[in-house]
């Protein structure tokens, strides 16, 4: 849940908006947002679809065994699963298509 509460406080920091703004915004009370980000509060789903709709987030369900491969991979730019992260790893797909591309 801590990760959780974190992340939605970074966006809402990051979007410049206050927990009374969020919470007018997603049609939430202010005591929401408090417990959500206080990390005492369990949120519902369509809770949590509305906080992401207004901070311009996409939930995405990932099992925790592969969580820190796939923040690996967003961190790598979209480098392989499994590759190291940063300079070392190997093109992104992107890049990949991109240089197949220009051939």
């Amino acid at each position: 849940m801590s990760i959780l509460a974190d992340q939605l406080v970074a966006a809402r920091r990051a979007a410049g908006i206050t927990q009374a703004q969020l919470a007018k915004k997603a049609g939430l009370g202010r005591g929401t947002i408090q417990r959500i980000e206080a990390g005492v509060a369990d949120p519902r789903v369509d809770t949590l679809l509305a906080l992401s709709r207004v901070l311009g987030l996409e939930p995405l369900l990932v099992p925790s065994w592969l969580r820190q491969e796939v923040i690996h991979f967003i961190r790598s730019g979209g480098k392989i699963l499994g590759q190291p992260p940063g300079v070392g790893a190997p093109l992104s797909i992107v890049d990949e298509l991109i240089r197949t591309m220009r051939r």
